[in-house]
């Protein structure tokens, strides 16, 4: 049995969506014409055996959440919760703080996703791609390749050429470290939570040596890009899976037109009934291909 996780953040994040998040919160603005957490949702849906979505941030639950989760349920068949954290706990404090939840019912692994991120999805290649190598590969995290300039804005991965073992792992290093970047999707064995809990373990005793008690919330608040994935290179327990498929973050709104178009020219392939077709009397559609092939003339 497997499951998934989506962190959606809240709305302290993502104030470069602005003006766009101030109506609709972000993880639901439309993207190609639907929520962009659809994407997401739609591609755990074909992955078989995945039972529960859970969907982790720190919005309020309100009207607009509750009917897209409602939907969504019944359009894939597939259970959706939404888990509310108290305040921003960090990619790795959510998934800690919510570890029951999780791991109730035994699942064998999880995904856990980035809601902003505009992605092909290949879930299931990174399954095979574990199961290849279930003795080792216990954790794999999903890469692509980016310029020397652009790798400098994400997570880097320098990883071994013929195991694809992760060596060395920096966030958002100062200078060129590799052009394999991280894109935000992981897949977890339930082993991960005791890496996470030596940090939040780490934590606390830091916050007992320290003067401002203050900062109770500290403990829980835990990175897996700087605290545990840092910590997980060169033990022989994370991997990496290059894909080649398309990728992108979406952090403004320029980025969210930019994922639009990559998810409508998927669309040919998969769901050309969402595309809009030319009809008598109506305006004449160019599409992508002949708009550029006009502008180069």
């Amino acid at each position: 049995m497997l499951k998934a996780v989506i962190l959606i953040g809240g709305p302290q994040k993502g104030t470069r969506f602005r003006p766009l998040s101030f109506e609709v919160p972000k993880p639901l603005f439309p993207v190609a014409g639907v929520p962009m957490l659809q994407h997401h949702i739609e591609a755990c849906s074909k992955v078989p055996n995945l039972k529960e979505i859970l969907l982790i941030g720190y919005y309020q639950p309100n009207e607009a959440l509750s009917r897209f989760l409602v939907t969504a349920q019944q359009e894939f068949k597939v259970a959706i919760r939404y888990l509310q954290e108290f305040s921003a706990l960090g990619t790795g404090g959510g998934i800690y703080h919510f570890r029951d939840q999780i791991l109730s019912g035994g699942p064998q692994a999880f995904f856990v996703m980035n809601a902003d991120v505009c992605c092909a999805f290949p879930l299931l290649q990174m399954l095979e791609f574990q199961k290849k190598h279930e003795e080792t590969h216990r954790y794999i995290m999903l890469g692509t390749t980016a310029n020397r300039t652009q790798s400098l804005n994400y997570g880097c991965i320098v990883a071994k050429a013929d195991t694809q073992e992760v060596l060395h792992y920096v966030e958002k290093p100062g200078t060129f470290v590799s052009d394999i970047i991280n894109c935000g999707i992981y897949l977890f064995s339930p082993s991960i939570f005791e890496h996470i809990a030596e940090v939040f373990k780490r934590n606390q005793q830091d916050l007992q040596l320290s003067e401002e008690n203050s900062s109770w919330q500290r403990t829980e608040v835990i990175r897996l890009e700087q605290d545990i994935f840092t910590a997980l290179a060169g033990r022989g327990q994370l991997y990496v899976y290059k894909t080649d498929g398309f990728w992108s973050q979406i952090k403004s709104a320029g980025s969210a037109i930019y994922a639009s178009r990559l998810y409508l020219d998927q669309y040919h392939v998969t769901h050309p009934e969402r595309l809009a077709h030319n009809k008598a009397g109506a305006p004449v559609i160019l599409g992508e291909d002949q708009v550029l092939l006009l502008g180069s003339l």
